[in-house]
């Protein structure tokens, strides 16, 4: 008897979280739009959907041009309803078990809200940082770089404002879009990833190098705004609020000298226009290009935040020979040589040398912010080292804390490390690469040993003339010989 009521007990509750799971993937795909199965539309397109099966929708226009091309075609109805096929040349009749996953996840839409919940701003102006929050924020993970800082959080601020302002006045603000330029490695892509952590708002980042005209082998241009909509979770008002970062967007600049199309250059400066400007495209969904099996979805580009960035490698020799034009005329007319040794030439940049470069007046012109970043100098190498919340250093002593020793790097050591990054002219990017190589050895004979306490990183062991200084617990410092 009381088997039988557990039983019945057993099959009451696996009923319940059966219905439950239920309901659940009901609410989940109640969140996303129905696409047609054949021609890759979304409701919101293509209208009303026919459901043949769970999880496969064709739209009535679909269905419409299915009924027409078998009447138009001689079919009789008979053979169809007898599957007769073999009188219906090129014809196959669909077996429903082959479509039987539907749209893939990463290619539905999710629906938009209702008009009264639409009305709810996705910001306001409260949940905005002022620029002084923003760059106190900023100051915790990025060494130096004041200036650029400071440009940043005014311009993203001013931005969200301009999303949240109205134009019933009369007067409309211009979209805030950036062009940073900026030595290898002196910190453009992580001043963005941190500042939109900071917003909490969608980021896509994406190389400019792959970018082409349209009808090329390539990404197309749309293809930076997919990649937002990947990150918002195909959540189209929520990507319209969000930030495309472009990098290397020196590779798209003219090219000199050539007869050949520009396909990778000024035309994808030309392409771009309308997406900096904010213009209404039609973007593909889960894809990086538009094809039939893709569906296809508009974004409104208004209120998203461009930001560009790119080295410039031969800016530098642009700017010296207009600094240099400009310093010998006149009584007190300056050496020629005056800039040859100046790191932060970049510094001096205008729209002009930008233009000179190969970037189109065009595109410049809805780039209104422009900065440059500083060279990253031995003293900021060290503090990038040890200063900011996730500093390198502080990753790796978190590491050895886990195994109960201490890590320390002693002045030298940092200096040491500093020097042989700049001498590797990548930046910050350097400075990991250099100290995985002799910590290496470290992290590998630690754990053998519950004894060792504390280990020091001397100078000499990063110039590899000697070894770290090894502590054991209730011990003096024992330096570990290493050869070489």
């Amino acid at each position: 008897m009381e088997q039988s009521r557990w039983k019945v007990k057993r099959r009451r509750i696996m009923s319940e979280d059966q219905n439950k799971n239920t309901v659940d993937d009901t609410n989940k795909n109640n969140e996303y739009e129905d696409i047609c199965y054949i021609c890759r539309r979304p409701e919101s397109v293509a209208g009303k959907m026919i459901h043949i099966q769970q999880g496969i929708c064709i739209c009535n226009d679909c269905m419409q041009k299915t009924f027409d091309t078998m009447n138009t075609g001689g079919f009789n109805m008979g053979d169809i309803m007898n599957m007769n096929m073999g009188k219906m040349p090129n014809i196959s009749m669909i077996n429903l078990a082959d479509l039987q996953g539907g749209i893939p996840q990463s290619q539905k839409i999710k629906k938009k809200k209702p008009k009264e919940k639409k009305e709810e701003a996705v910001l306001d102006i409260h949940s905005i940082p002022a620029p002084h929050k923003i760059k106190a924020s900023l100051d915790e993970y990025v060494v130096g770089q004041e200036h650029a800082k400071k440009v940043m959080s005014v311009a993203v601020y001013n931005h969200y404002k301009r999303v949240m302002s109205d134009d019933q006045d009369g007067v409309e603000i211009e979209k805030s879009n950036m062009l940073m330029i900026g030595p290898t490695g002196s910190g453009k892509t992580y001043l963005v990833k941190t500042l939109a952590r900071l917003l909490d708002v969608p980021l896509a980042i994406t190389d400019a190098t792959s970018l082409t005209e349209a009808g090329y082998i390539g990404d197309d241009i749309e293809s930076v705004v997919s990649k937002l909509l990947a990150a918002a979770d195909n959540d189209v008002e929520r990507a319209e609020h969000g930030i495309i970062f472009i990098d290397e967007i020196d590779k798209i600049a003219k090219k000199r000298n050539t007869n050949q199309r520009d396909v990778s250059g000024e035309s994808v400066q030309q392409g771009m226009l309308k997406l900096l400007e904010g213009a209404e495209i039609e973007a593909p969904v889960g894809a990086s290009s538009k094809n039939a099996m893709v569906p296809m979805t508009t974004v409104d580009t208004k209120n998203i935040l461009f930001i560009c960035g790119g080295a410039f490698p031969e800016l530098e020799e642009i700017i010296k020979e207009r600094l240099n034009k400009e310093a010998s005329i006149g009584f007190r007319a300056d050496l020629k040589d005056k800039y040859d040794d100046d790191e932060n030439l970049l510094m001096k940049v205008t729209v002009e040398d930008v233009r000179k470069f190969g970037m189109i007046p065009e595109f410049l012109g809805r780039l209104p912010v422009l900065f440059s970043l500083e060279a990253l100098t031995e003293d900021m190498l060290v503090k990038i080292l040890q200063e900011p919340k996730n500093a390198i250093i502080k990753q790796y002593q978190k590491l050895l804390a886990m195994d109960e020793v201490d890590l320390v790097f002693d002045e030298g050591a940092l200096r040491a490390i500093a020097k042989k990054a700049q001498e590797k002219k990548v930046g910050a990017r350097a400075l990991r690469a250099i100290i995985e190589e002799f910590m290496l050895d470290i992290m590998y004979e630690i754990p053998k040993d519950d004894n060792i306490g504390r280990v020091t990183i001397t100078e000499d062991y990063v110039e590899k003339k000697g070894g770290p200084l090894i502590e054991m617990r209730g011990l003096a410092a024992i330096p570990e010989h290493t050869e070489g």
